[in-house]
């Protein structure tokens, strides 16, 4: 089809790829509700709020100075990201290995879908208007404590596939 002829036909999903994710039986279900959660975010919003996540999420895990202050302020921060909290929460207490391995997994989906909203701006082809899941701009109820001192329960340790 050429560029012309996609013109006149529907706009694009920008979503299709994480509908497809969120519907998957083959992926596993937290990863099924990362996709879900995803849905609908902008293009840019989405991927570099995973990716501040994901790398705050990798510093804690590696020792890093910083990491737990910086992870305290994105859940904690009352005009922080409702979207990160979401993504966070979803993964809490699932063993970091696998934490951080579906953050980089929703982290390439969301680059992916970034780089194809991209080409088809540039090429003029219309995408689907996407209409934010939130129904307020600004985060909404409690938030998390900002000390970073907290407390790093088991599944920062130990891998729930090990047995002792």
């Amino acid at each position: 089809m050429t560029e012309q002829a996609a013109r006149y036909f529907e706009p694009f999903d920008l979503d299709v790829t994480l509908r497809d994710a969120a519907l998957d039986d083959q992926n596993r279900p937290t990863r099924r509700m990362l996709a879900n959660a995803a849905i609908s975010m902008h293009v840019e919003d989405a991927y570099y709020s995973v990716r501040e996540l994901r790398g705050a999420v990798s510093w804690v895990h590696e020792g890093e100075t910083g990491g737990k202050r910086k992870l305290a302020s994105i859940l904690s921060n009352p005009a922080g990201d409702d979207f990160q909290r979401c993504i966070y929460f979803c993964l809490a207490g699932r063993g970091i290995v696998e934490m951080l391995d579906d953050l980089m997994w929703l982290e390439e989906l969301l680059e992916a879908r970034g780089r194809v909203a991209g080409s088809i701006h540039r090429r003029k082809i219309r995408a689907r208007p996407l209409v934010s899941p939130y129904v307020a701009d600004e985060p909404d109820g409690p938030v998390v404590a900002s000390t970073e001192n907290f407390r790093q329960g088991r599944s920062w340790w130990a891998d729930p596939g090990l047995t002792a």
